[in-house]
């Protein structure tokens, strides 16, 4: 995510080209088949969620934990999805509520949802799940949207449908990661899995979706059938007033939904051109399309895998920064993930200095590198200073989890601005041959992963580039910049 912050009658089909998918096939790719309806004036979508769960570990599993995202839009949340500082922005009509509600899970003894902020939902098994086989669940559920300029919820022009279903918490050493919503950055720590849903709305509505796709439309509904394979996550973005671009690059079709964008040609080619730039620089892109869509989004964009969200309200000449990052994210989160709620870094550093990688090498976006590097160690050294004087020790480590910052602002500069200066110091010093064959080393062995952050100093270790004790400095908090 990119934040910026300031002190017809008939039928028709229409189906989306082929290609690769960007996490690498393996046998333990859980399988969501999920069949819903939009119902807008309710602001509800009622669904049904087939599962099939293999067991990833060397030891029986007794209960599965699935993450309820949508929870965090609920009345009496304790970890809200909007700070103080976007409040106004994001809740355009006043105070709104939403959340999720599970009516039943088929194929289980039990269920209850539980975690420390009715996060969790967590089934337990008819029988112990032994390793090598699935466990198979239906689940039905009904969540319901906030009046909210957010990545779930009914904006003023476009409706935003992301993390609206159950999603199997990622597995790690000690069992089940379970996190908390978290307004400073993005808790979703997802492995990849394939999908196939089935969404049922009002004709009248123009749909932007990852994946590849068909739509039907019957009278007053359209049904848009989506297939999207070894991916960490499926979403839409939906509204009256969408219009379509398209382009091409790479074999690989660019599509920008976009409904007050005053120079849509421009930022299809900013996609178009970012696209094609990290294709070259850190491996190929491995989803069969890329998918931008301007949106209702109080921040500067939002990214899933193949497709980015942009905000509606941003400025003109913030828009080719803000689409590169998020353009970056296909590569750091979609196709190489790593622990967004622990290392924020890992994936918004590398994305913030990807994009200024792009806007070094395409000038006329009206940006430099130097001036990217200029804005990081800047706001970063103006984060320490403010700290130094309101009396307060700054923190300045980087591995710590979202819910350790003090709000958005330190958020911003540790995990953005320090990255930057981070990746820019790691390039410095070990120049361009092995930093950018560290990152196409990374790519090639963390696709379709979540890599720590020793994984990541690892992939530059094999590029003949000795870096860890620069990392540590800089994720200790040691360095002084």
């Amino acid at each position: 995510m990119r934040k910026l912050l300031c002190l017809a009658a008939g039928a028709a089909l229409v189906f989306g080209a082929m290609g690769l998918s960007a996490c690498k096939k393996a046998e333990s790719s859980a399988r969501y088949d999920i069949r819903g309806e939009y119902f807008p004036e309710e602001n509800k979508l009622v669904a049904e969620m087939d599962v099939s769960i293999p067991n990833p570990t060397e030891n029986k599993l007794d209960s599965l934990s699935f993450e309820l995202w949508a929870n965090a839009y609920r009345e009496g949340a304790e970890y809200s999805p909007v700070s103080a500082l976007y409040k106004s922005s994001a809740y355009y009509a006043g105070s709104s509520y939403g959340g999720i509600e599970i009516s039943e899970v088929e194929g289980a003894a039990g269920f209850t949802v539980c975690g420390e902020d009715e996060n969790i939902l967590s089934v337990s098994l008819n029988e112990p799940l032994y390793p090598g086989e699935s466990a198979e669940l239906s689940i039905a559920f009904t969540t319901t949207l906030a009046n909210v300029n957010h990545r779930l919820g009914v904006g003023r022009k476009t409706v935003n449908l992301s993390h609206f279903y159950p999603v199997l918490c990622s597995f790690g050493e000690s069992g089940f990661k379970e996190y908390v919503y978290s307004c400073n950055g993005d808790p979703f720590v997802t492995d990849c899995a394939d999908y196939t849903v089935s969404l049922t709305l009002p004709a009248e509505y123009r749909v932007a979706h990852n994946g590849v796709g068909a739509s039907l439309t019957e009278g007053e509904k359209q049904t848009v059938s989506v297939t999207a394979e070894g991916v960490r996550d499926v979403a839409f973005v939906f509204g009256k007033e969408l219009k379509l671009l398209t382009a091409e690059t790479g074999g690989t079709a660019v599509e920008y939904w976009y409904s007050s964008d005053p120079a849509p040609e421009t930022t299809l080619k900013a996609a178009t051109d970012s696209l094609a730039y990290f294709s070259r620089t850190f491996g190929d892109y491995g989803y069969p399309r890329y998918v931008v869509a301007e949106t209702d989004f109080p921040y500067g964009g939002m990214e899933y895998s193949g497709l980015a969200m942009i905000s509606s309200a941003l400025q003109r000449a913030d828009v080719p920064a803000v689409v590169a990052h998020e353009t970056a994210h296909q590569w750091w989160y979609g196709m190489v993930g790593s622990n967004q709620f622990e290392n924020a870094w890992q994936d918004e550093g590398l994305a913030e200095y990807s994009a200024a990688l792009f806007l070094g090498a395409y000038p006329e976006y009206g940006d430099t590198y130097e001036g990217a590097m200029k804005r990081s160690e800047s706001g970063y050294r103006a984060y320490f200073s403010y700290r130094a004087q309101i009396g307060n020790e700054a923190d300045t480590t980087m591995n710590r989890p979202l819910t350790a910052f003090t709000g958005e602002y330190e958020y911003r500069n540790i995990a953005y601005d320090k990255g930057v200066i981070l990746f820019d110091r790691v390039r410095a010093a070990v120049g361009d041959k092995k930093f950018f064959t560290g990152l196409k080393n990374y790519v090639s062995a963390y696709t379709g992963k979540i890599a720590s952050p020793e994984d990541l100093i690892s992939c530059f270790h094999k590029a003949g580039a000795n870096v860890e004790g620069l990392f540590r400095s800089f994720t200790d908090g040691a360095c002084v910049i």
